[in-house]
């Protein structure tokens, strides 16, 4: 017999085979070797399908090749349900479409790969939605949903997924095909004649389910029928009650109407990919709700009023009952997009509960509203009843949904950690069961974190442990064993909806009883005879406390770095703040910056995760004395563009962009770095020297031969064109002409100090010079102090040697200048912002607390107008009356660190001015991302994805404005449209007298 072919050639022969992706390179597999929870398994390779017949082909092969499949969406498993040591196969990219909608009948039928939120973008012009709503709402995909059986916030009143899946398509594990749905007597009885695996199916599951000693074992064992968030296990109490159902219908006159006897569907929601793979799902829909919605969210001291208070809460009624708990209302005062959405907190709460009521008018929301808080005050519960409204509300919702997120931000080596977190017990036993669980805690002196679902009786309690300790991975099991038992005790699921997976399943025995365990193993059996769907998950599991992402009493690496990354207990503290929750992978159809590259390749190696991941495996595990200097390291960061979207947008606050700075500046120690990265990293200089002749430098920049020379040499891409230098520069102009501008103020307001970083003063000088002419023109003396430039190019190309020598320089001369009274303004945003975000942590420690005083009185040149807008000193009437529709594109650090609604509001300043923020995210361009060769299709791909069609889409009169010189170049390139600086905009509009 000839020995079988090496797994590498039958991997490289399957590739080929395919219509879709596969990989088994090392930097593949380390990202996909976790998800969202404490888990790591090294795949042995990863494929992106694109049709059902690559499914088919992966079945085959994985049965010829004794290869496990872990089916995967969106990767935001908490118990480790996708990773495994086998084929993760992930249908995010390419299994994505809608098939078919019905709004007569109120059902969608969709891969398993469609968003959840963008399925109701789709639907809401229709007037339908799909119910169930997660916390990942706007990246989880429908067949996570379905694998996971998820239940989400508003399950008082949609319950489960499960109870909106009306068929499930799906490949069986011996390549067939078949469809799970509502079956009469007479298709079921079709069904079990079939020779075939689905045949088996049907004729297994009636042979146990009609013994009666089955029968009886899973109505005793089983979770409470109340309890309608429960996952434990598969769900045979349900097809149970099914069949018991359908025989006495059969026994009626209406027999014949007998269509739900069996539904195999309801067993496929919350099999976790260990029965069949989904290549289709029908999914029932429900009306859009009405239209007046409003959130009471109550003030409370502790997690124990709030479980009494939801008692009262529930008999009104509500969509939703949620908790907050204190801990994670204390991350999100830190974390920079959540801090603005808890502006209805008052106090400093213990817990809040959120309590969500819908209406048809505002009258019946008081009415409701009122009689919740009179029956909380009578029985002395809460504090304070604050009521927020219709738009609004969603800001309750983003902090609440934010909570798994911003928990990393717990200061320590102690973060919350999910295992318990996903227990549910009938709510009428809460305030009992809370006191029992906090008791569990308390006796081991383990600090616990609290939040989610507790109108359903399901609160996530995470454990506060260090799973690199031997002592905390100890508690970790500890605690485990007796909430089991103490959730056994009170008849409830130990997984309400987030799964069994990895983190539960040793315990399922346990929970539903030596019988009823045995039976999930022979569904399993039946379904999947050979063990190659998504093995030790749910039954046969391994103990939990194997394959943690981390190695017990695992030595921490703590490399000297540039940047100060303490506060996140050092660079892998950072990296590891990434819990895996996939934030990072919303589309531009929901909005935000976060994360370009992704947006436009829908790559899992393109995510802000996919980056955390990889420097975290290599830091942790290389063996190299340089554990920077790794291939994989700098494959999965290539296409960061340093957008900083992260910063803001993660929950977890990761700033890629520095871990990227400093990967540079580490992995290139010692290295000579190409010519195109010294020179990007060294534009200042290169600029200031060019701007000396400027006619000529603009000459050699624009001439055929030489252009295209730079642009080969510099690697850039040949369709760019190559800025101008600015004739004159901003210095030499404001020696001529400041003083003047100055002098005719007649009443002049505070002082100001311009930034004059290397943008504007050397390519942009026209836009330095008109935001001088607004500054001076609106009573705003304007001074340009001696400084060096910004470093922001050094920066990014992870030149941090050097940049920290322009911070410092630039902290010392402007310090003493720059106060409240006299502020230091800039007008490229990338420039300017750094003296808020980098230099605080890149400065000599001796600077960096007078680089954090300077930075409070640093402002964006949109800031600063906005702030002297609302104070009341600048008006409308320091604007003439010409009408204006402007298109703004705000740029990707002022979205992360400041706000472009500002920008908007200076622009709708004049009387006729009407500005409209494109809802775009990044460009595209990003610095010298998109001038580079390798990346100008990614970059425009970037551009094509909101903010060009914006453009073309608006009438030709709009005038299109853009705050950052990146963005205005990458909108010329491409449209051959000038994008103007709103200083230009509104320098243009000032009247003659102003000043």
């Amino acid at each position: 017999m000839p020995a079988p072919e090496p797994l590498e050639e039958r991997l490289l022969a399957l590739s080929k085979n395919i219509d879709g992706e596969l990989y088994w390179d090392d930097a593949m597999n380390a990202i996909y070797a976790t998800d969202a929870s404490v888990y790591r398994t090294l795949p042995i390779a990863v494929c992106l399908p694109r049709t059902n017949e690559d499914l088919v082909k992966l079945v085959h092969f994985a049965n010829e090749a004794a290869l496990p499949i872990i089916p995967r969406t969106a990767g935001t498993s908490l118990a480790g349900q996708v990773v495994g040591k086998g084929i993760v196969v992930d249908v995010s990219k390419h299994m994505v479409d809608i098939l078919e909608l019905n709004v007569a009948e109120s059902w969608v039928r969709v891969q398993p790969g469609v968003v959840r939120d963008e399925l109701n973008l789709y639907l809401k012009p229709h007037g339908l939605m799909f119910a169930p709503e997660t916390s990942t709402s706007n990246r989880c995909m429908i067949g996570g949903m379905v694998g996971n059986n998820s239940c989400g916030t508003r399950s008082l009143v949609y319950g489960s997924t499960r109870d909106h899946v009306l068929e499930i398509e799906a490949i069986l594990s011996d390549g067939s095909q078949a469809t799970f749905g509502p079956v009469s007597p007479q298709d079921f009885d079709a069904k079990k004649k079939g020779r075939n695996l689905e045949g088996e199916i049907y004729r297994a599951l009636e042979e146990a389910l009609s013994d009666p000693r089955n029968r009886e074992a899973i109505e005793k064992e089983y979770p409470h029928h109340g309890i309608h968030r429960r996952n434990t296990g598969y769900a045979l109490d349900l097809l149970l009650r099914d069949l018991v159902n359908s025989i006495q219908m059969k026994d009626t006159a209406n027999k014949g109407d007998c269509r739900q006897y069996f539904n195999l569907s309801k067993l496929l929601c919350g099999s976790e990919g260990t029965l069949a793979l989904f290549t289709s799902l029908k999914l029932n829909l429900e009306p859009l709700p009405p239209p007046e919605k409003a959130v009471v969210a109550v003030h409370l001291d502790s997690i124990q009023e709030a479980a009494k208070a939801t008692l009262i809460a529930r008999e009104f009624a509500p969509q939703a009952i949620e908790l907050i708990d204190k801990v994670i209302l204390d991350c999100s005062k830190t974390n920079i997009e959540q801090s603005s959405n808890r502006d209805f907190v008052s106090g400093d709460p213990g817990a809040l509960l959120v309590v969500e009521f819908v209406a048809d008018s505002p009258s019946e929301i008081d009415s409701v509203t009122e009689s919740l808080e009179s029956a909380l005050r009578a029985s002395r519960l809460g504090s304070d009843f604050p009521v927020i409204r219709n738009e609004h509300v969603d800001k309750v919702w983003a902090l609440r949904n934010a909570g798994l997120g911003v928990l990393t931000n717990v200061r320590g080596s102690r973060k919350p950690i999910a295992g318990v977190e996903d227990t549910a017990i009938l709510p009428v036993d809460l305030p009992e069961y809370v006191d029992a669980f906090l008791e569990i805690m308390n006796r081991r002196k383990v600090k616990c974190v609290a939040y989610a679902h507790i109108g359903d009786g399901e609160i996530h309690f995470r454990p506060m442990l260090d799973l690199k300790l031997g002592t905390d991975r100890k508690l970790y099991r500890e605690i485990a064993d007796e909430v089991a038992d103490l959730v056994k005790l009170f008849g409830g699921s130990l997984s309400g909806e987030h799964g069994d997976g990895r983190a539960r399943a040793e315990y399922l025995e346990k929970m539903i009883g030596s019988t009823c365990y045995q039976l999930c193993r022979e569904v399993k059996q039946r379904f999947d005879p050979k063990g190659i769907l998504n093995p030790g998950k749910i039954v046969d599991a391994p103990p939990i406390d194997t394959e943690l992402r981390y190695d017990e009493n695992q030595a921490v690496l703590r490399p000297d770095t540039l940047f100060d990354f303490s506060s996140s207990d050092g660079i892998l503290g950072m990296a590891e703040k990434c819990n895996g929750t996939g934030a990072c992978r919303k589309t531009e159809k929901i909005g935000g910056v976060m994360c370009p590259s992704y947006m436009a390749t829908r790559n899992e190696k393109d995510t802000t995760r996919a980056r955390a991941n990889i420097l975290r495996e290599y830091l942790t595990r290389s063996t190299k004395r340089n554990r920077f200097q790794q291939a994989e390291i700098g494959e999965v960061m290539g296409l960061c563009l340093s957008c900083k979207g992260c910063l803001s947008e993660c929950p977890s606050n990761v700033d890629v962009s520095r871990l990227k700075a400093e990967y540079l500046y580490q992995s290139n120690k010692g290295e000579q770095r190409p010519l195109s990265q010294r020179a990007i990293g060294h534009i200042a200089e290169l600029l200031r020297l060019g701007s000396r002749f400027p006619t000529l430098s603009n000459w050699a920049l624009h001439s055929k031969f030489i252009s295209k020379w730079i642009k080969s040499r510099l690697e850039i891409a040949p369709k760019r064109e190559l800025p101008s230098l600015s004739k004159p520069g901003l210095r030499k102009w404001t020696k001529r002409n400041l003083k003047k501008l100055n002098t005719a103020i007649d009443a002049p307001k505070k002082s100001v100090y311009l930034f004059a970083d290397e943008y504007t003063s050397y390519t942009d000088a026209h836009i330095g010079i008109q935001a001088i002419q607004l500054l001076t023109g609106l009573g705003y003396p304007v001074a340009i102090p001696q400084h060096r430039e910004s470093g922001r190019a050094l920066i990014s190309s992870g030149f941090l040697d050097k940049a920290k020598t322009v911070a410092d320089a630039n902290v010392v001369a402007l310090a003493p200048l720059i106060n409240e009274q006299a502020p230091l303004l800039g007008i490229e945003p990338s420039a300017i912002l750094g003296f808020r975000d980098e230099y605080p942590d890149l400065v000599e420690k001796s600077l960096s607390e007078k680089a954090r005083d300077l930075g409070k009185h640093v402002f964006t040149i949109e800031e600063f107008l906005y702030r002297e807008m609302r104070a009341g000193q600048i008006t409308a009437s320091d604007f003439n009356d010409e009408s204006k529709h402007i298109l703004y594109h705000g740029h990707c650090h002022q979205k992360a660190l400041s706000n472009q609604s500002m920008a908007q509001a200076i622009l709708e300043l004049p009387t006729n001015f009407e500005a409209q923020i494109i809802d775009s995210g990044c460009c595209g361009m990003a610095g010298f991302f998109g001038y580079r060769k390798e990346r100008y299709e990614l970059s425009q791909s970037i551009a094509e994805l909101v903010l060009f069609p914006a453009i073309r889409e608006a009438p030709a009169e709009t005038t299109v404005a853009a705050s950052g010189t990146s963005c205005r170049q990458q909108i010329k390139d491409g449209l051959r449209v000038e994008a103007l600086h709103p200083v230009e905009i509104l320098a243009k509009a000032l009247k003659r007298d102003s000043g």
